[in-house]
Protein backbone atom coordinates (compact mmCIF):
# COMPACT_ATOMS: atom_id res chain seq x y z
CA UNK A 1 0.00 0.00 0.00
CA UNK A 2 1.70 3.45 -1.06
CA UNK A 3 2.41 5.36 1.91
CA UNK A 4 -0.21 8.21 0.79
CA UNK A 5 -3.18 5.95 0.82
CA UNK A 6 -4.17 6.95 4.79
CA UNK A 7 -3.91 10.90 3.66
CA UNK A 8 -6.25 9.96 0.52
CA UNK A 9 -8.30 8.31 2.96
CA UNK A 10 -8.71 11.41 5.27
CA UNK A 11 -8.97 13.95 2.34
CA UNK A 12 -11.81 11.78 1.35
CA UNK A 13 -13.54 13.21 4.96
CA UNK A 14 -12.22 16.26 4.75
CA UNK A 15 -13.60 17.07 1.16
CA UNK A 16 -16.91 15.31 2.95
CA UNK A 17 -16.72 17.62 5.80
CA UNK A 18 -17.15 21.27 3.92
CA UNK A 19 -14.58 22.81 5.29
CA UNK A 20 -12.65 23.62 1.84
CA UNK A 21 -16.23 26.16 1.33
CA UNK A 22 -15.03 28.51 4.52
CA UNK A 23 -12.19 29.53 2.83
CA UNK A 24 -11.17 32.99 1.81
CA UNK A 25 -10.94 33.71 -2.31
CA UNK A 26 -8.35 34.93 -4.62
CA UNK A 27 -6.94 37.49 -3.78
CA UNK A 28 -6.82 37.13 -0.03
CA UNK A 29 -5.39 37.85 3.09
CA UNK A 30 -5.89 35.08 5.44
CA UNK A 31 -8.43 35.41 8.08
CA UNK A 32 -5.62 35.05 10.77
CA UNK A 33 -3.64 37.97 8.83
CA UNK A 34 -0.55 35.39 9.57
CA UNK A 35 2.44 34.89 7.33
CA UNK A 36 4.44 31.85 9.37
CA UNK A 37 7.65 31.07 8.17
CA UNK A 38 9.47 27.68 9.98
CA UNK A 39 10.94 24.69 8.99
CA UNK A 40 9.90 21.46 7.06
CA UNK A 41 10.50 19.62 9.74
CA UNK A 42 7.58 17.12 10.18
CA UNK A 43 7.32 17.79 14.61
CA UNK A 44 6.98 21.72 13.75
CA UNK A 45 3.56 21.46 12.16
CA UNK A 46 2.03 24.64 12.29
CA UNK A 47 -1.64 23.22 12.71
CA UNK A 48 -0.55 20.95 15.55
CA UNK A 49 2.03 23.64 17.17
CA UNK A 50 -0.11 26.39 17.08
CA UNK A 51 -3.80 25.39 16.33
CA UNK A 52 -3.46 27.06 12.25
CA UNK A 53 -6.90 25.99 10.43
CA UNK A 54 -7.41 25.98 7.15
CA UNK A 55 -7.21 29.64 5.79
CA UNK A 56 -5.74 31.10 8.94
CA UNK A 57 -2.64 31.96 7.99
CA UNK A 58 0.08 32.07 5.06
CA UNK A 59 2.50 28.73 5.91
CA UNK A 60 5.88 28.78 4.28
CA UNK A 61 8.17 25.90 5.46
CA UNK A 62 11.80 25.44 4.23
CA UNK A 63 15.05 23.96 5.49
CA UNK A 64 15.41 25.61 8.88
CA UNK A 65 12.63 27.77 7.80
CA UNK A 66 14.91 30.31 7.36
CA UNK A 67 14.57 33.90 5.50
CA UNK A 68 15.63 33.28 1.99
CA UNK A 69 15.53 35.60 -0.89
CA UNK A 70 12.58 33.00 -2.15
CA UNK A 71 10.61 33.69 1.18
CA UNK A 72 11.20 37.30 0.68
CA UNK A 73 10.14 37.45 -2.77
CA UNK A 74 6.87 35.72 -2.15
CA UNK A 75 6.50 38.16 0.91
CA UNK A 76 7.10 40.88 -1.58
CA UNK A 77 4.06 39.69 -3.91
CA UNK A 78 1.59 39.10 -0.96
CA UNK A 79 2.06 42.67 -0.10
CA UNK A 80 2.30 43.84 -3.75
CA UNK A 81 -1.82 42.59 -3.72
CA UNK A 82 -2.54 44.20 -0.56
CA UNK A 83 -1.43 47.30 -1.54
CA UNK A 84 -3.13 47.05 -4.85
CA UNK A 85 -6.09 46.91 -2.87
CA UNK A 86 -7.33 43.84 -2.90
CA UNK A 87 -7.96 42.67 -0.02
CA UNK A 88 -10.38 45.25 2.43
CA UNK A 89 -8.50 43.32 5.86
CA UNK A 90 -5.41 45.66 7.18
CA UNK A 91 -2.38 44.00 6.73
CA UNK A 92 -0.74 41.46 8.77
CA UNK A 93 1.68 39.80 11.36
CA UNK A 94 4.77 38.27 9.60
CA UNK A 95 5.54 35.04 12.26
CA UNK A 96 9.29 33.29 11.93
CA UNK A 97 9.62 30.44 14.16
CA UNK A 98 12.87 28.30 14.49
CA UNK A 99 13.18 25.37 16.61
CA UNK A 100 15.30 23.37 19.10
CA UNK A 101 16.76 20.34 17.90
CA UNK A 102 16.63 21.03 13.69
CA UNK A 103 17.89 19.42 11.18
CA UNK A 104 19.70 22.24 9.49
CA UNK A 105 21.75 21.69 11.62
CA UNK A 106 23.50 19.24 10.33
CA UNK A 107 24.53 21.44 7.49
CA UNK A 108 27.57 22.49 10.22
CA UNK A 109 29.26 19.64 9.45
CA UNK A 110 32.13 20.15 6.84
CA UNK A 111 31.69 16.31 5.43
CA UNK A 112 27.52 16.42 5.23
CA UNK A 113 27.79 20.35 3.62
CA UNK A 114 30.78 19.53 1.20
CA UNK A 115 28.55 16.12 -0.19
CA UNK A 116 25.56 18.32 -0.54
CA UNK A 117 27.03 21.52 -2.48
CA UNK A 118 28.87 18.65 -4.76
CA UNK A 119 25.78 16.80 -4.98
CA UNK A 120 24.10 20.34 -6.52
CA UNK A 121 22.47 21.53 -3.00
CA UNK A 122 23.31 25.12 -2.12
CA UNK A 123 26.42 26.12 -2.11
CA UNK A 124 28.67 25.44 1.25
CA UNK A 125 28.64 29.05 2.33
CA UNK A 126 24.76 29.58 1.90
CA UNK A 127 24.46 25.94 3.85
CA UNK A 128 26.28 27.09 6.62
CA UNK A 129 24.37 30.12 6.98
CA UNK A 130 20.73 27.55 6.78
CA UNK A 131 22.08 25.88 9.91
CA UNK A 132 19.74 26.36 13.11
CA UNK A 133 22.40 25.81 15.70
CA UNK A 134 20.73 28.26 17.98
CA UNK A 135 17.56 29.27 17.00
CA UNK A 136 16.95 32.42 19.19
CA UNK A 137 20.13 33.83 17.08
CA UNK A 138 19.24 32.75 14.02
CA UNK A 139 15.37 33.55 14.53
CA UNK A 140 16.86 37.37 15.38
CA UNK A 141 18.93 37.05 11.97
CA UNK A 142 15.69 36.38 9.90
CA UNK A 143 13.85 39.34 11.64
CA UNK A 144 16.24 41.72 10.88
CA UNK A 145 16.79 40.77 7.23
CA UNK A 146 13.05 41.34 6.60
CA UNK A 147 12.79 44.27 8.41
CA UNK A 148 15.94 45.61 6.25
CA UNK A 149 14.58 43.57 2.84
CA UNK A 150 14.84 46.79 0.19
CA UNK A 151 11.24 44.26 -1.85
CA UNK A 152 9.65 44.66 1.13
CA UNK A 153 10.60 48.47 1.82
CA UNK A 154 7.13 49.95 0.81
CA UNK A 155 4.86 48.30 3.15
CA UNK A 156 6.82 47.22 6.24
CA UNK A 157 6.27 50.15 8.41
CA UNK A 158 2.09 48.46 7.79
CA UNK A 159 3.57 44.85 8.93
CA UNK A 160 4.29 43.36 12.38
CA UNK A 161 7.45 41.26 12.21
CA UNK A 162 8.28 38.94 15.31
CA UNK A 163 10.44 36.40 15.98
CA UNK A 164 9.91 32.92 17.84
CA UNK A 165 11.22 29.86 19.41
CA UNK A 166 9.27 26.63 19.74
CA UNK A 167 10.91 23.91 22.10
CA UNK A 168 10.18 20.36 21.03
CA UNK A 169 11.06 19.71 24.22
CA UNK A 170 8.50 21.56 26.29
CA UNK A 171 6.15 22.14 23.13
CA UNK A 172 6.19 25.71 23.79
CA UNK A 173 6.59 28.92 21.63
CA UNK A 174 8.72 31.66 22.96
CA UNK A 175 8.72 35.10 22.04
CA UNK A 176 12.55 36.19 21.04
CA UNK A 177 11.90 39.54 18.53
CA UNK A 178 8.72 41.49 19.22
Amino acid sequence: MPNITPYLERNRAFAASGAQADVPGIPFVPFGQLYLITCIDPRVEPAAVLGVRLGEAIVARNVGGRVTPAVIKDLAWIMHLHENKTSDADWFEIAVIHHTDCGSGLLADDDLRAGYAARGGWDEQTSLWMAVLEPSKTVQEDVAKLRSAPELAPAIGNITVGGYVYDLATGKVTTVVQ
